[in-house]
């Protein structure tokens, strides 16, 4: 099973209108591929849903399939808004990655989808 085959969505009980969902995944953890090192960090998702939303259990074991995975901040937060954005298919979606400091340096990622038309 692939990470975003992991990812399981329930009916958005208001298609019809513009809302926004905030998710917060404030102890995110995954390792750094140059050290070996453990990341730590909080995942923030912000989206509009269209015709589905993500359920939460499935998406603890999703963000929690980081844990051992060495990865760049950077692909990492890519890879999440491309996950889910490509299960639910909402209307807008940002991922924002925020990770304690290493070294006295903070780091934070931000990428964005947007549905066409």
């Amino acid at each position: 099973m692939s990470q975003a085959e992991m990812i399981e969505l329930f009916d958005n009980p208001r298609p019809e209108r513009e809302y926004c969902i905030t998710i917060r995944c404030p102890e995110f953890t995954s390792v750094c591929p140059k050290t070996g090192q453990p990341d730590y960090g909080e995942i923030v998702i912000e989206y509009h849903p269209a015709k589905s939303c993500i359920e939460l259990k499935s998406l603890k074991f999703y963000v929690q399939s980081y844990r051992n995975k060495g990865i760049f901040y950077e692909s990492l937060t890519n890879d999440i808004l491309d996950d889910l954005s490509g299960a639910c298919e909402p209307r807008w979606m940002k991922v924002t990655a925020r990770f304690t400091p290493r070294g006295g340096i903070t780091t934070d990622v931000v990428a964005e989808y947007r549905a066409e038309g």
